[in-house]
This record gives C-alpha cells, structure tokens and sequence, in this order.
C-alpha cells in the first residue's frame, strides 16, 4: 500500500514538472507577472505593499492554478490532452483540468494602461508604467515597473449651495463628508461620497434620486501635488430627482399569479382595511396581517429603509413564494405623491417532508433516524404555521464489548407558531425587518436502551422569537415544562446501581418548570463578512424558583418539596458561546470558541437534572475523546469498563477550541485544531457521589482534557462533509495525566484512543 501511494505522489510531482512538454510550438508558458514600485520616500512600505498587491491582481491573464506549488491541473489537462472534446475523457478533462496558459496571451501594453489608470484613480497623476517579459526554459514571466511620483492629496471640498430642498438636504450631511482636506485623492472614496449622500436622501423621500445625478469635479491646476473637489450636481437632472415624494395608497395582491398578472392587478375588488388596499378575493388572510407588516403608512415620506423592511417582514412571514413591488407617480396631483403595490404569490399551503440520516461512532455503534414532517401555512388565515413531526431512530452495536446494547428512540412534536406576539391583555408590536413569533409546541419522546431501561419524556413550552436584525435574534419561553419518567428498568441495571449508584441519575424522574431567554449575534449572517467576524450566544435557564420560594424546599436538610406528587427541580443556569473568525488572506480561517456553562442548583435539588447538565466530548466539542466520556473533574466512571456505559455529565463547564482551516484546492479545505475542556459538578461527593468531581478555581486549569488533530472539509456551500482525525494528549481521569507518550509508543493504547468523526458541517 505504501508503495502504490509512494509511486502516485511521484507521477503527480512528474507530470507536475513536466507542464511545457506539450506546449505548441514557438510558444512559452506564462507563470505570472511581478510588479515593482518606484514610489518617492512619502510613500511607506505598507503603502508600497498594497500598491503592489493590488496591481499584481489587475494583470491579466492569470498563470495557472498551483496546488502545493505544482500546476495540478494543468499535469491533467496535458495528460488527457489528444482525447475528444464530447468524449468521456475528453469531458473529464474540461472539468478537471486546465489548458496552458500563454506567454502570446499576454497582452503587455494594455496592462499597462490598466495599472496606469489604476494608479491616477489612487491620485498619482504623474505615474508611469512599463513592463517587459522573462523568458527562461519555456517559462515567461511579465515584469511591470510603476514609477508611481508623489500622490496629490485634497486640499478643499466645495459643496454647490442654493435654496434647493435637494441642495439643502445635501448641506445637512456636508459635515460627515468621505472627502476630507489634507486626505490622499482616491477615486472610490469619491464613489462611496456619492453612494453616501445617495442613501441619506433616500431616507429623506428623494425617490428618484442616484448617485449619477452627482458630479465631483477635480480641480489639480493648484499645483504642490494638491486638488480641490467641487460636489455638485449635474444640469440635466430631472425635476422628479429634485422632489421629496410621500406614500398615497397602498395596494396588496395577496393572491398574485405570474401567469395572470393583468387580472390580478384589478383594483376593483380592493377592501380598505386602516389606510391600505389589500384585494384578496378569495379572503385567504386576515387583513390585520398585512398591516403589522407594512413599516409606512399613506402620507408619510417615503424611505428605503422602511421600504426594504416591509419586503423583508413579507419575505419571512414565510408565506410566499414571490415578494415583489413598485412604486408609481400619482401624475393627477398637484404634491409629489408615489402608489406603492406589493404582488405576492404564496406558497403551497401544505407541504410534506421526510428525511433520513445516518451515523457511525468510533465505538462501532451505526445509527439511522427516520423523520416525517408536515406543514400547515396560514392554518388560520393569520399567517399561523402548524406543524406535525414524528421521528424513529436506532443505534446498533454489532460487534465489541457492548454489543446488544442497542438504542431505540421514538418521538413526536406539534408545534403552532403565530406571526405575532400574542400575550394576554397587551398589544406588543415590533418594529424592524422581521416579524415576531409566538410558539407553542407539545412533544412526548421514548428511549429505550437494550438490557438497561426505557425513558419516556413529556414537553411543552409558550414563547417568542424575535429579531432586531439580521444579526441579532432573540428567544424567550416564559413557560417550559420538560417530565422524563422511567418505564422499565432492567433487573440487571438495578443490581449494578447498588454498586455504581450514580447511575440512577439517567433513570430518575425529572420534572422542570421554568422559564428561559437565549441571545444570539452573529455575524456571518452578514452579507459582506468582515475580515473578523464574531458570534456570540447567551442563555438563561431557570427552573422552580417560584416554586420554591412559596414552598421553602430544602433538600440538604431533608424538606424536599413536592408537586403533583413529584420532586421539581430547582436551579439557575447560564452558558455562553463565544467565536471568533479570522481571515489570514482570501482562503484561510483561524477560528476559536469558548465556552462557559454554570449551573447552580439549590433549594430541591443538589444537581441540574440530567437532560439539563453539561458535558464534552464528541465530534463538535473535544474531538479526541468520545461524547460524553470526560469528567467530571477528575471522577473516573470505572462502570464503564463493564458492560454499562454511562454519560459523564456536570453542573459546570469550560470548554476551549481553535482551528486553523487551510484552503487546499476547490471546495476542499483542511483544518488543524487542539480543543481542551471539562466538566465539574457544583456540590461535592457527599451530595452526589462522585469523588474529585467538584469545582475548584484554583485547580480547574489542572483538569483539563486536551486534544489535538488534523481534518478536512469538503465545503460545497449548500453544506459541509467533515473528517476529523484526533488523539488525546491529556486526560485528567488518568495518572499520569498527559498521554502523549502512550500515543506514540503504545500500538494498543493508540489503536483504542485514535478518534475518527466524521460528520455534515463544521464543529463551530
């Protein structure tokens, strides 16, 4: 096997090297240009840098592609070079491949131009550039030299002044002008001023206004390397582009059909409903629907910022297929006024899915989940969404020490989400691009674990989602109710829990009645990603706290509390997700996260309960130990070397993860990572029955799990396949603690401890 890969990385690296054998005749192969700057010494370094970056990106053509310094794909192309052009390989050759790119491609005195131009937009009127070819074994290379003089910077801006409302408008925002004296001249800073006045005065009902309408016009006879910018109009705008326009009517087609439009844009069945047109002859919605959507009323002054909400309220009511509008004079007025129509073709009402997914764990467990869904839109003709959801699962163990303990899992959820906030006796609205909702959802789950015991778990919860923006959302469930009871434990389990009693924690009855608020930002939801981007979510989660303050429950000292005959759980629990993304050039990410989980059970309980504590491990978390297995502290579960495997879990956690993700070639990238984290419990063993498990600030750092590994991704947008490779270098369970040595040395120890995950998208 070594021998067959041995043999494939030396063709690659053969035909790699032989990229010019196939080259016609009397020709060259163009590896790229190089530029050098002969600027004045105003000019920095990091100035130079850009300067020289920039133009090297301008020059055309482009070599070709090099992956790991080789031009693989052109290797492929000169490879399958004399097949057919509609011929298999002939096609696999166009897809995969890439033909040589030419010295006779390059066109030398047009890039000149073009990084002469460049240059004047950057305010080196003076510049000169000249260029010449290297050419050395059937290899050429360009080589631009720009003799860029000094950089003329602006001296004074002038705006035009009249009693225009346009040009008054204008002088408003003169004072947070882009153009500013004593600033380099640069031609985008010129087209982002213009892009920049546009946007005001489209908040400011300009309708018809455009940057174009806007002239900067340079004055550089002042001499001293200095210009002065003159911001003016231009004497063929049209009256319209000098108007401030308001809203007149506004009609909805609530039932629009591309195929039908002229019939649909009959204003003749219109129903005026609080100041807007709305026509719906079937009456499929309520019209109070389409009023909380529209952010501007008739006779307000238009603006884009309320005309791009109210598409985007309409877009994610998640009602319709198609949003779309105009806008239109009204020309029998004597006042600037607009029409505004909104054509919306919905969705089909009901909708089917179902979806199987498959899994396979390093502890040789395969799994498959089987979910059906079924949708109802505008269930009530208030844009209600009602859904209906069942799921089968397993997890089969075929071969190892486990074997037979296999997982069956079932379950079902109804949910009712409503476009609104609905809370007794107060009308709430809210404001922005994105329509509010209110959720109630029901659900009933059953586990059930081979040989060991049977779950079943109830659920219900009342609360909201909303937005601020596309950044920020927010979820609030004033009433969560969560019940996990047990139906059947095995003779088996029971005998073990008399000598492993910690374990009685999967099988306990829980009950959870409380409220929870979670918080996320994110940033790479935004449609230009800033080099550094980050995303950060926040949850509360509290249980049985006013339960427990009318009941004065106090397990500790014996006065546990019960209702409906059962125990409630009492705690306050926080965590928070933080990341952070950072782009080292085009193709590279460093991505970390941290996360920080606390829980603090009191009153009728000593733990959170078990669906509701932290743990790590797995193929999103430490990546070089199995889900669940690490922790708490320093506790080893030593039931777990017998035929009962069980889930480590804490009331706090702290977990850390970086990962450098290389672009390799394509859609295909590559990923180095080291993680480190663990789980601790809040009371000490006297309470839970788990020693060395407690949290301790000042030993925490010392009861870290790490681990280290490498991966790759296949990112193809509409998702990512993921393999992950890891080995744990410390395991706090252990003595000595750090593995590293056993990994290296110990076949059997580095067969039992490698971890391979292999999972659809990317960790964090």
């Amino acid at each position: 096997m070594k021998s067959v890969f041995t043999i494939s990385i030396l063709a690659c690296i053969f035909f790699a090297c032989n990229n010019v054998k196939h080259l016609p005749k009397n020709e060259t192969l163009y590896t790229g240009a190089s530029v050098k700057i002969d600027a004045p010494s105003s000019i920095t370094a990091k100035q130079k840098k850009t300067l020289r970056s920039d133009l090297q990106g301008l020059t055309r053509p482009k070599p070709n592609t090099k992956i790991l310094g080789f031009r693989i794909k052109l290797a492929a192309y000169n490879f399958i070079k004399a097949k057919k052009e509609n011929s298999f390989f002939g096609k696999l050759r166009n897809k995969f491949g890439e033909p040589p790119v030419l010295l006779s491609q390059v066109d030398l005195k047009k890039n000149d131009k073009i990084l002469q131009n460049y240059l004047e937009n950057k305010g080196f009127f003076n510049a000169k550039v000249s260029s010449d070819t290297t050419v050395k074994k059937q290899r050429a290379s360009a080589n631009y030299k720009a003799l860029t003089g000094e950089q003329s910077k602006i001296s004074k801006v002038i705006f035009e002044n009249d009693s225009s409302a346009l040009n008054n408008a204008i002088s408003k925002i003169q004072s947070k002008s882009l153009l500013k004296p004593g600033e380099p001249f640069d031609l985008d800073l010129i087209k982002g001023e213009r892009l920049r006045i546009d946007a005001y005065l489209k908040e400011n009902g300009f309708y018809y206004f455009s940057p174009d309408h806007l002239l900067v016009k340079v004055d550089s006879s002042i001499g001293d390397n200095k210009v002065d910018l003159y911001v003016t109009l231009k004497p063929d705008i049209s009256e319209n582009a000098k108007q401030v326009y308001t809203i007149n009517n506004v009609f909805i087609y609530s039932d629009y059909n591309l195929n039908t439009a002229a019939a649909d844009t009959n204003k003749a069945d219109a129903e005026l409903f609080r100041g807007y047109y709305i026509i719906d002859k079937e009456k499929l919605y309520k019209p109070y629907l389409f009023e909380h959507s529209m952010q501007f009323r008739p006779g307000e002054v238009y603006n884009r910022t309320d005309h791009n909400l109210t598409l985007n309220r309409l877009i994610n009511l998640n009602l319709f297929k198609f949003v779309k509008n105009r806008f239109e004079p009204v020309t029998w007025l004597d006042s600037p006024k607009l029409n505004a129509y909104y054509y919306l073709t919905p969705l089909p009402k009901k909708s089917l899915r179902a979806e199987i997914t498959g899994t396979k764990k390093s502890n040789n467990f395969t799994g498959s989940e089987l979910t059906f869904s079924w949708r109802n839109r505008n269930s009530f003709r208030g844009g209600e969404q009602f859904g209906l959801s069942a799921y089968i699962g397993s997890e089969i163990q075929s071969s190892g020490r486990f074997q037979g303990f296999n997982t069956y899992r079932t379950g079902a959820e109804a949910t009712l989400s409503l476009p609104k906030f609905l809370v007794p006796f107060v009308d709430i609205r809210n404001e922005g691009g994105y329509s509010p909702r209110t959720n109630f959802k029901l659900g009933y789950d059953i586990l059930n674990k081979q040989k060991l015991y049977t779950l079943n778990s109830f659920r219900g919860s009342y609360g909201f989602t909303w937005k601020q923006n596309i950044r920020r959302n927010n979820e609030l469930n004033p009433i969560s109710i969560t019940y996990v009871q047990p139906l059947n434990v095995t003779q088996a389990y029971k005998d073990t829990l008399k000598i492993f009693p910690m374990l009685g924690r999967a099988t306990e009855r829980q009950f959870i009645l409380g409220s929870s608020y979670q918080f996320t930002y994110n940033e790479l939801l935004s449609n230009a990603q800033p080099p550094k981007s980050f995303f950060v979510n926040g949850l509360l989660d509290l249980s049985g706290n006013i339960a427990g303050l009318v009941t004065g429950a106090n397990f500790k000292k014996g006065n546990e509390k019960l209702i409906f005959n059962l125990p409630f759980s009492q705690y306050v629990k926080v965590e928070g997700d933080a990341r952070y993304f950072h782009k080292l050039g085009l193709n590279n990410t460093w991505a970390n996260r941290i996360i920080l989980g606390l829980g603090m059970p009191y009153g009728n309980s000593v733990e959170l309960p078990f669906i509701k504590q932290f743990f790590v491990g797995g193929n999103n978390s430490l990546r070089g130990f199995r889900s669940r297995s690490v922790g708490p502290g320093r506790y080893v579960d030593t039931s777990a070397t017998s035929r009962f495997y069980s889930d480590q879990t804490g009331d706090i956690k702290f977990e850390v993860n970086t990962e450098l993700r290389p672009k390799i070639t394509g859609p295909l990238y590559g990923a180095i990572f080291i993680d480190a984290g663990n789980v601790w419990l809040y009371n000490d063993s006297t309470w839970t029955g788990k020693d060395r498990a407690q949290f301790k600030a000042g030993k925490f750092l010392n009861e870290l799990a790490i681990d280290a590994g490498v991966g790759l991704r296949l990112d193809i947008t509409i998702f990512v396949i993921r393999l992950d490779v890891a080995v744990p270098l410390r395991n706090p369970g252990q003595l000595p603690s750090y593995v590293g040595n056993q990994i290296i040395k110990d076949r059997v120890y580095r067969r039992d401890n490698i971890v391979y995950n292999l999972a659809i998208g990317y960790p964090f």
